[in-house]
């Protein structure tokens, strides 16, 4: 199921560390690694379209894992 979230991006200092979109409305998702290094910047404001994963786990455990399939900086 492809949705569309607007936010902000954060690293968690997790583990290795662990990329997030933090949704307008406060939801966090967890962006699946190998994601565009264009979107992965600290305070960035984006438009992410993507799948959100239910067959995968990570060691962050910090939300929904976010498949990245497109996005637009706002």
């Amino acid at each position: 199921m492809s949705i569309s979230i607007t936010g902000t991006i954060e690293k968690k200092d997790i583990g290795t560390g662990a990329w997030a979109l933090v949704s307008d409305e406060g939801t966090t998702y967890e962006i699946l690694r190998g994601a565009d290094k264009n979107l992965l910047k600290v305070g960035q404001k984006a438009k992410v379209t993507g799948n959100v994963r239910q067959d995968i786990m990570t060691a962050a455990m910090i939300g929904p894992v976010l498949e990245v399939k497109s996005f637009e900086v706002m």
